[in-house]
């Protein structure tokens, strides 16, 4: 059995998916998800997009909620096009993908924007002439991944799907389960999953500070460490596999 005791902040599906995974492997988890997706209002836009997909080189989907609404909308207005090449972020949301007979592609390690771009299969799908590409996402975001094909002459569409909402909680509920479950350790699987965990600490960030804290990627390691998180690790990569890597590399008893 794992020294580890993790508080587990996805989306309820999500965080509930990931507890049975880390329990077969002994680690205790925790729930309290810290996002809720909604998804938004169908809009004409999502609709000519899907209807009209034949005008872009590349999908590119950022993660599981654009994945499954996405795909939604593909069903209902989506018109044939089988040589489309799609691209995610991550394992997850390609299997999200995959599962619907989509030629999916993603970055072996690391689920960020900055692995994707040196996806050699998306520089090749960019390649061609006049290049326009689709994202699927939350609402806001990031702008690096955009930002970045543009700075390559690729004209980018962004199609919001959702938005992710903080779940309510009594104050100070967050540190009443970390201390009510003897947790050790706090997982977060976003930029914006940990700015909502921190926007639920309050006052209680300090200690909570002390506790490892897992993230998915760079990025969100320089912003835990900003905000005062003393103990980071990134696990590259938003998995279940990722994270149980990392903790097999970082074992309860050493931190």
């Amino acid at each position: 059995m794992s020294a580890w005791r993790l508080l587990l902040t996805r989306p309820a599906e999500d965080c509930a998916a990931l507890a049975q995974t880390l329990g077969a492997q002994g680690v205790f988890s925790h729930c309290m998800p810290l996002l809720a997706i909604e998804a938004l209002d169908e809009t004409p836009e999502q609709r000519s997009a899907f209807a009209d997909l034949q005008r872009y080189c590349a999908v590119i989907v950022v993660s599981k909620p654009a994945a499954r609404i996405g795909l939604q909308l593909l069903a209902q207005h989506g018109a044939p096009t089988p040589d489309l090449p799609w691209f995610s972020v991550g394992a997850a949301t390609a299997a999200v993908l995959a599962e619907q007979g989509l030629g999916v592609h993603f970055p072996d390690l690391g689920d960020d924007s900055e692995a994707l771009l040196a996806l050699p299969a998306l520089q090749q799908a960019i390649a061609a002439p006049a290049p326009r590409v689709l994202i699927l996402r939350g609402e806001g975001g990031r702008e690096f991944l955009a930002e970045s094909l543009r700075s390559q002459g690729v004209s980018v569409d962004y199609l919001p799907l959702y938005r992710r909402v903080l779940p309510q909680y009594a104050p100070g509920e967050l540190s009443r389960q970390v201390r009510a479950e003897r947790l050790n350790g706090l997982v977060v699987s976003s930029g914006q999953g940990f700015e909502h965990l921190l926007q639920l600490a309050g006052d209680d960030w300090s200690a909570l500070a002390r506790l490892p804290l897992f993230v998915p990627s760079p990025r969100v390691a320089e912003q835990a460490r900003a905000a005062g998180a003393q103990i980071v690790v990134d696990c590259r990569g938003a998995s279940a596999a990722a994270l149980q890597a990392a903790l097999e590399q970082f074992p309860a008893a050493a931190l």
